[in-house]
């Protein structure tokens, strides 16, 4: 028996409010730990600056990772859902390629995510950081990726 559609409406709403939770909690990490890697590289000779920023780094990294993780499930869950509970989830993509576009750029902030807590992890053992400056360039361009983003879920555009 089909759900009614009221029922349908609210289980849609509660998977896409936790996934743009989630998504918030890890754009956080997304835009803070690339400020954390600033202030590493701008405070040589401090150790213990140097080590409470690492242990801030690792554990914001850590954060990210969940919080990725869980607006990964719960977008998966909005995207193909219906394929699995028909009667719950609506198919909210069908002949669109918007959808496309936007995995693609979530894909570019992942990737930028990962090198970032690279980053952290090398200098952690040693390696050299990008200067500060060239850091603040490179913590930027989340922003724009993430404007795209919310352009294509909210105009749709194709």
């Amino acid at each position: 028996m089909a759900a009614p559609a009221g029922e349908s409406v609210v289980t849609y709403l509660l998977i896409k409010s936790l996934h743009l939770l989630f998504v918030v909690g890890w754009m956080a990490a997304v835009f803070y730990l690339p400020r954390i890697l600033v202030n590493l590289a701008e405070s040589p000779g401090e150790p213990a600056v140097h080590a409470r920023l690492l242990l801030m780094g690792r554990r914001l990294y850590k954060f990210g990772h969940n919080m990725f993780g869980l607006a990964f499930l719960f977008g998966v869950a909005l995207w193909q859902g219906w394929r699995v509970f028909p009667a719950r989830l609506p198919n909210v993509t069908t002949g669109m390629h918007w959808i496309d576009a936007k995995l693609t750029l979530v894909a570019v902030l992942l990737a930028y995510f990962i090198w970032t807590g690279r980053l952290l992890k090398r200098h952690a053992n040693g390696g050299a950081l990008p200067s500060g400056r060239a850091l603040r360039w490179l913590n930027e361009l989340p922003v724009l990726v993430l404007f795209g983003v919310l352009y294509l879920v909210i105009a749709k555009p194709f």
